[in-house]
């Protein structure tokens, strides 16, 4: 599956972002898809996850109740709502994709396949 990441930005502290993940492959369903994010100097970041079906979300503790995953198998997308931005939450996010979707996966190591990245830069 190849992942394409967009709607990164320059956004006000306190504002909102919604990025999108296109996917193609007639499998997209069977996918956990993920964000992470990260700054240059920094390890990659959990922000997000969601299994095959959208029954099931997790979240890194620090976006908790300001992000919201969700997906569209219809569309093959997967998107982030970034709410209440922040100055902390400016980074390069990544949308990735693994198999054997059934639980929101926060390991990096276990998705195997990523998009390219989408800047977000939030100024206080």
């Amino acid at each position: 599956v190849q992942l394409q990441a967009s709607g990164g930005g320059l956004v006000q502290a306190g504002g909102s972002l919604r990025l999108s993940c296109a996917a193609s492959g007639r499998t997209f369903s069977s996918y956990g898809m993920g964000w992470f994010r990260r700054v240059p100097g920094k390890e990659r970041e959990f922000v997000a996850a969601i299994n095959w079906n959208g029954g099931t979300t997790n979240y890194a503790d620090s976006v908790k109740s300001r992000f919201f995953i969700s997906r569209d198998n219809a569309g093959n997308t997967v998107y982030l709502q970034m709410n209440s931005l922040k100055p902390e939450d400016t980074a390069v996010y990544y949308c990735a994709a693994r198999r054997g979707g059934a639980v929101p996966e926060q390991n990096a190591y276990e998705y195997r396949y990523w998009g390219q990245g989408t800047q977000v830069t939030v100024s206080s």
